[in-house]
């Protein structure tokens, strides 16, 4: 039986952690991509999902919110929403970085902005809004102790279905 409009969002490793992402025609990307690309159509497809957040972070935010607006041009009910932790979070990125990003939130449909400073804790705060607005969670996670690891454990918590793709 299909949710009808439910909500899914994605987690995942920053570059920094999985480093074949700062070449995303690597063939490993491509594969994560597909992977992304497969477990995001399972939701549409199989699972009724029609929202999306993203955490705008460097990486699997990033690709995975790509993906969504890719995928809108042929499920047009799909909707992507842009968690932003805080106003600051591009400030130090690379400016084509910091390009990719402001393109994918003007074309998005729903922007939120969860506090207008940074803190230590804005990103956590982040996380557990996108979980707590989410039926399902796609983690881009390798098991090890981090941000995305600490996302998952909340999701498990509060029952969250969780498809963890392995980087």
């Amino acid at each position: 039986m299909i949710n009808e409009k439910s909500t899914a969002c994605f987690t995942g490793h920053r570059p920094q952690s999985i480093p074949y992402l700062w070449d995303e025609s690597s063939s490993q990307s491509l594969k994560l991509k597909d992977e992304l690309k497969k477990s995001i159509l399972y939701l549409i497809e199989d699972k009724g999902v029609t929202h999306f957040i993203s955490g705008m972070a460097l990486g699997v935010d990033m690709i995975a919110a790509e993906i969504v607006l890719e995928l809108k041009k042929k499920y047009q009910d799909i909707t992507l929403e842009c968690a932003i932790p805080c106003e600051t979070q591009a400030n130090k990125w690379t400016e084509k970085y910091r390009d990719r990003y402001f393109s994918i939130i003007e074309m998005s449909d729903k922007e939120t902005l969860l506090q207008t400073h940074y803190t230590a804790d804005c990103m956590h705060k982040r996380n557990r809004y996108m979980v707590d607005k989410s039926d399902y969670v796609i983690a881009v996670w390798n098991g090890s102790p981090s941000g995305t690891g600490k996302t998952v454990l909340y999701a498990k918590e509060n029952n969250k279905e969780i498809i963890q793709i392995k980087p």
